[in-house]
């Protein structure tokens, strides 16, 4: 989510997808990313990976995970929160495939802030040894503690209340 700034580390994943059969009057199938694969597999996207009752896994395609240097201390915090995880953001598409694979974060903040676009698809799943690792090295690299720094506030003059003009031009 940088706006202008580059990534500094762009790391690429393959992203698994399934879809189940929905027990529902209203849709056929339920569509969900699952998980990703360190790097880009050489398979075509949407292959299908295995089908097992109504349920079918697919390689969606690929997609980087962008690292900036901004970002640090959120990779950091998702790293020590102990279950380290990739968001996974799927499109809707009007093309042969109901979704497009549209970005893979480690960013938590970033990951939320797909949420708000209804439509998107977005899913939590584990984070690969190496991809841990990898954001580990960057953290190590990049990351600048930045100390808190509290704002002090201005004492509250009750004379300057008293003194205040009202609107009504009442003083």
């Amino acid at each position: 989510m940088s706006s202008a700034a580059l990534p500094l580390l762009r790391i690429p994943l393959g992203v698994v997808v399934e879809r189940a059969s929905a027990e529902s009057p209203w849709t056929d199938f339920v569509w969900r990313g699952t998980g990703v694969l360190p790097d880009e597999p050489d398979m075509t996207p949407w292959t299908v990976l295995r089908e097992q009752g109504g349920t079918t896994l697919f390689y969606a395609g690929s997609a980087m995970v962008d690292l900036y240097r901004s970002e640090a201390a959120r990779y950091r915090d998702n790293l020590a929160s102990g279950d380290p995880s990739v968001w996974i953001i799927l499109t809707p598409s009007e093309g042969a495939w109901p979704y497009v694979v549209s970005a893979v974060t480690a960013d938590p903040a970033e990951g939320e802030a797909f949420t708000e676009a209804g439509a998107n698809l977005v899913e939590a799943v584990p984070m690969p040894e190496v991809l841990r690792q990898a954001i580990e090295n960057f953290i190590a690299q990049h990351h600048v503690e930045t100390e808190f720094v509290k704002r002090e506030r201005r004492r509250a003059d009750p004379e300057a209340l008293a003194r205040r003009h009202h609107e009504g031009g009442h003083e």
